[in-house]
């Protein structure tokens, strides 16, 4: 007979299943434990101290940081604790801005979810908010350290899970602050522009930089052509925010919120990415015939080159020549309007907060002016249609615009760790069956892990990949590759953990969110009656017209030289 461990909570028998801690356990019975500085995926900080609860002798503990043990018996709502964590609130509040009405993170703060929730009415203390310390330097996230509670979630982000190290705790005591090194502007800091630390932040001390004021005065332009691609990604994440299920694909919704706000054309991202599949692979398959440089690194991530110009640049004959699916498609957009009488102005809706940085690359300008003239990430399109007062769940599905209306399942796969590989997969496998597709599938470029390994039979050869999400990830796999302890062919990198449908831009969400989402773009994919890039006859049709003679120079560029090729 199994010897079955148990521990009291609130006075209910909990059976201890190998929880790391009481917080953990507490939660598995529908407890919802106030945190700040909590995240299932970072380490135990234990600062916020907001998660103490109380043992049968009147110890309190802290829940994050406290193994359960059998026969242990704790409360988790007593007066003692309301009035310790409302204590702990007020005296967060009496040293935070209250300017909660124009704060970026209004409705979606943590603290002030929590004041809320404990009804805190009134601050004892007197205000010694300090002036607004703004660092508005990086074109994808603002910093604001007046606003900011110290709860260590956005330091141990970009230390723990990216490996970027960009800002960390200095000073002690009422001087401490999170910051840069040498408290240099965040823009010339090892930052790549991620925004995962704005994705863990609980109040609004990070948030991601907004660019819809020029996209309004875009659209109330007379003489501009307003067109718009939509990311894979954005489909799926809209969940709550817009009282649509989490996962569920709001693509057509989403084409008919835009054309009501006046964008002229409404195009989808995918068909972008069936052009970076087309070309990423006919790169790799020259690279491995020719003994070209391998790994070849995939490219459609801006964080992840910004992590290797500053980290590894002897890794940049590696990384694929192709733009990503946004640029390509841009330049694609850009190239059919460009004859035009009116003025073109072309917005990217991205899961991702480096786009932002990448739409402003040099490499993606012609004559100074870029492809993309503004990228605005999932939460501003939100606001975008709760400013329009659209109601979202109400309207009906509208199709993407033509020319470019067609796309393939293995272009919205895009946006989940290992979609990238798996759409490349299917373009070069010579078994194009149903069964053919299953097979890739279950070859183990799908999941939600941060490292996944497979080998594929192509030709004569074993074609051996790794598909990485975070760039920790990425850098241990670069020490072992470096190393010689492993060796691959292909090499796919995703800066944010589980792949562009965890972006620093999207609304902020959970692990289980970050599945729903995944599973929402696997199923999209499902009921699609094109599953290969190839199929797409609106790509082919660019490539016997539109790309002609202009295919390295419109769907190309070379990190290394800093030019298009």
């Amino acid at each position: 007979m199994v010897n079955k461990q148990f521990m009291i909570i609130d006075g209910m028998p909990v059976e201890i299943q190998g929880e790391s801690n009481l917080l953990e356990l507490i939660r598995k019975v529908g407890i919802k434990m106030p945190t700040f500085c909590y995240h299932s995926e970072l380490s135990v900080y234990g600062a916020c101290r907001m998660c103490m609860v109380e043992d049968e002798r009147g110890m309190l503990m802290a829940a994050c940081s406290t193994q359960p043990k059998p026969g242990m018996k704790i409360r988790t709502n007593t007066e003692r604790l309301r009035r310790y964590r409302k204590n702990i609130l007020e005296l967060l509040l009496a040293n935070h801005c209250r300017d909660c009405t124009t704060c970026s993170n209004n409705g979606s703060c943590k603290l002030q979810d929590l004041a809320r929730r404990f009804n805190i009415d009134g601050v004892r203390f007197p205000n010694t908010s300090p002036v607004p310390r703004m660092d508005t330097s990086s074109l994808s996230i603002v910093r604001d350290a007046a606003k900011c509670i110290l709860c260590g979630d956005c330091v141990r982000v970009c230390n723990e899970v990216q490996n970027v190290g960009a800002i960390d705790f200095v000073n002690r005591g009422s001087k401490m602050l999170v910051t840069t090194a040498f408290d240099m502007p965040i823009a010339k800091s090892p930052c790549v522009g991620c925004g995962q630390c704005a994705a863990v932040c609980p109040t609004g001390a990070i948030v991601v930089r907004e660019d819809i004021g020029r996209v309004w005065e875009a659209l109330e332009a007379p003489d501009t052509k307003v067109t718009v691609q939509v990311a894979p990604a954005v489909r799926v994440a809209l969940g709550k925010e817009l009282n649509i299920g989490e996962g569920e694909n709001a693509m057509g919704k989403i084409v008919a919120a835009l054309h009501r706000m006046g964008f002229d054309d409404v195009f989808d991202t995918t068909t972008g990415a069936d052009l970076t599949v087309l070309e990423e692979s006919e790169e790799f398959l020259d690279r491995v015939a020719k003994g070209g440089k391998l790994p070849l690194f995939t490219s459609c991530c801006p964080a992840w080159i910004q992590y290797a110009e500053k980290n590894y640049p002897e890794l940049l004959p590696n990384i694929s020549s192709c733009k990503s699916p946004m640029e390509m498609f841009a330049a694609v957009i850009k190239e059919q309007g460009k004859y035009s009488s009116r003025k073109q102005f072309h917005v990217a809706v991205m899961p991702c907060t480096a786009k932002k940085f990448e739409a402003a690359r040099e490499e993606f300008q012609v004559d100074g002016k870029p492809y993309v003239d503004a990228v605005i990430t999932s939460q501003e399109l939100i606001r975008m249609i709760k400013e329009s007062g659209i109601v979202f769940d109400e309207l009906m599905p509208e199709a993407v615009d033509v020319p470019f209306s067609g796309a393939s399942g293995a272009g919205v796969i895009f946006g989940v760790t290992g979609g990238v590989t798996e759409a490349v997969l299917r373009r070069v496998s010579s078994d194009k069956s149903r069964a053919g597709l299953l097979s890739i599938s279950y070859s183990g470029v799908r999941g939600m892990e941060g490292v996944k390994e497979t080998t594929v039979r192509y030709g004569d050869m074993d074609v051996r990949i790794a598909v990485v999400s975070g760039l920790r990830n990425a850098s241990n796999l670069i020490a072992k590759i470096q190393s010689g302890e492993a060796t691959y062919h292909l090499v796919e990198v995703m800066a944010c953990p589980g792949g562009c449908v965890a972006g620093g831009g999207q609304p902020f969400g959970s692990s289980l969110m970050k599945e729903k989402r995944a599973e929402g773009l696997y199923m999209s994919d499902g009921v699609s009656s094109i599953k290969r890039s190839e199929e797409n006859q609106v790509v082919t049709a660019l490539y016997q017209g539109l790309l002609k003679g202009k295919v390295h120079e419109l769907l190309h560029v070379d990190y290394v030289k800093g030019e298009a090729k």
